[in-house]
């Protein structure tokens, strides 16, 4: 998927948080919206009361399924096998869009199409265990639709199959015509409030800023030339890469910057062994996290409302962030300390204020170029805005794709890397709540959030539940062949049968001890943190 490499590869959204509204069909796959993106799923909310249909898929029993015409209960990474079935249905019945097909895309009439024959409904059902009438229905819904938008998270990404599940989504808008216009495109949702910016900025191991890739020689002299250095002509590791690369004696140091991998990472007892192991540990971070503890040099860095800058969010906005006081102690805000440890080590980063930082962005990269800080104070602007005068873009791709037309891209349905053996009978699949974030490193900080939510939990099925002999608040022992962990049960119908669901806040019963760092997506290496086989026991049994 060449043409839209950089935006998907990116996780940006193609079209706006304002457009939501003015979906008239709304297909939720593999986010729990309204636990992790509330105001959102309130847009959403919106939508349907306006008229508009939702499709949700999900294997849980999202809050989300509340306000949808439709609800698809996939089994855990079957999402291929799903959309795939929905586009044979879509292909059979006439539903695409010929005319964007021909003139916008290529690959269609050729091995994709012959792809598609296989997944009928009676396939899809069988694979996924959605009923082959919902597979039909959602199908026709979506490809009836005028402005359907495709909104997804990591229940897409975090698999070991995780890019095809992407290239199957952009494949559903694309035989349907549903990119470059607007309420309608495909909506990866941020989890984070920078995160968009992080990666636009070229914290992606295979990236200058902009998405300019390292391997290109053009590329790299431009950037040479502007910061006056020799760079490398490789791309670097990806962090579950590094983890094995220091665990192979071939990475001697880190420096982790607002990141908590001791609870975040897979497989958390190697992540650890790894980490103590390293010749020196840097981290930089707003509060002594559990990695934090492990390093060798803490910087103590200043909070968002400490300092000065940009974060740019999910929908492309570039928005101004104003420092409203001091640090306390001895932080610093990241700019600082970067420009001072660069300096130290003998490359001088002159910046008197973020200000002139941007100023370089939009040197470096064209969609940026048309930004600046005084247009900023009216309010945010997307990207691209590659002049002074460009109000900024509300979605993508409405001339066509960067690479000319858009390529189709053939994708198979293939299982998870561990499924449920004899000895490991359930799926366990991860994510987050409502009342905390992420391993819970500012959240579980704030009295009123820990009073609602004061600790960890695993959700069961109650048909499960009766055949253990568990009982709702009765501890139980999650084992996986990385570890196990002890923790009070969850009796709920939000999991399927045979599916426990546990979220992976809490450090006194780290869900992450349980998956694997093995199980990574070929392309991008992200780890399969939604599908691991696991064994429930009681947890006074002894045999988890």
């Amino acid at each position: 998927m060449a043409g839209l490499a950089t935006v998907f590869g990116s996780g940006a959204m193609t079209n706006s948080i304002r457009e939501i509204e003015d979906n008239d069909l709304l297909f939720v796959i593999g986010s729990n919206t309204k636990e992790n993106h509330p105001i959102v799923a309130l847009r959403m909310i919106k939508a349907v009361r306006r008229g508009a249909k939702m499709i949700v898929a999900d294997p849980r029993k999202v809050p989300l399924v509340r306000f949808a015409h439709l609800w698809l209960r996939q089994k855990p990474g079957t999402d291929v096998a799903l959309l795939n079935s929905m586009m044979h249905v879509i292909l059979k019945e006439d539903l695409i869009d010929r005319d964007f097909i021909v003139n916008m895309t290529e690959g269609f009439e050729t091995e994709f199409m012959k792809n598609l024959e296989e997944y009928t409904p009676e396939v899809g059902e069988k694979i996924t265990g959605v009923p082959k009438e919902k597979i039909i229905e959602a199908a026709r819904l979506y490809g009836a639709a005028d402005r359907p938008g495709i909104y997804y998270t990591m229940g897409i990404t975090q698999h070991s199959h995780g890019s095809d599940n992407v290239f199957s989504i952009a494949n559903l808008a694309l035989m349907t015509g549903n990119l470059g216009k607007e309420s309608s495109g495909v909506n990866p949702l941020r989890g984070q409030n920078n995160v968009q910016g992080s990666t636009d900025m070229g914290c992606i191991p295979d990236s200058f800023p902009g998405y300019q890739k390292v391997h290109l020689p053009l590329v790299r002299e431009k950037f040479e030339s502007l910061w006056k250095v020799k760079l490398p002509e490789k791309p670097g590791l990806t962090a579950p890469e590094m983890i094995f690369e220091a665990e192979a004696g071939k990475l001697k140091g880190m420096y982790i910057m607002g990141e908590n991998p001791v609870l975040s990472d897979p497989d958390l007892t190697h992540t650890i062994k790894v980490l103590k192991g390293l010749d020196l540990l840097i981290v930089q971070d707003i509060f002594m996290t559990e990695t934090a503890e492990l390093a060798d040099i803490v910087f103590p860095a200043a909070t968002f409302a400490e300092k000065d800058g940009t974060f740019t969010n999910t929908e492309r906005r570039v928005q101004r962030v104003r420092k409203a006081m001091d640090s306390p102690g001895e932080a610093r805000d990241d700019a600082w300390i970067i420009m001072e440890l660069s300096r130290r080590l003998g490359y001088e980063m002159k910046y008197a204020h973020p200000s002139e930082i941007f100023r370089e962005i939009g040197q470096a990269w064209p969609a940026m170029a048309g930004i600046t800080y005084s247009r900023l104070e009216g309010g945010g602007l997307q990207w691209p805005c590659p002049t002074l005068d460009h109000p900024g873009t509300e979605y993508l791709f409405k001339g066509g794709f960067p690479r000319g037309k858009g390529r189709f891209t053939v994708v198979k349905y293939r299982p998870s890397a561990e499924v449920p053996d004899e000895e490991y009978p359930f799926i366990l699949t991860t994510g987050r709540q409502l009342f905390h974030y992420h391993t819970g490193t500012m959240t579980r900080k704030i009295d009123p959030l820990n009073r609602v939510s004061p600790g960890p939990y695993v959700e069961i099925n109650p048909d499960d539940a009766l055949s253990l002999d568990v009982k709702d608040g009765e501890e139980v022992r999650v084992a996986s062949r990385r570890g196990e962990i002890v923790l009070p049960a969850r009796i709920t119908e939000r999991p399927e049968k045979g599916v426990v669901f546990i979220p992976f806040h809490f450090r006194e019963a780290a869900a992450n001890l349980l998956t694997s760092s093995i199980a990574l997506d070929p392309l991008c290496k992200i780890p399969e943190l939604k599908v691991s086989a696991v064994r429930v026991t009681r947890a006074g049994n002894g045999n988890g």
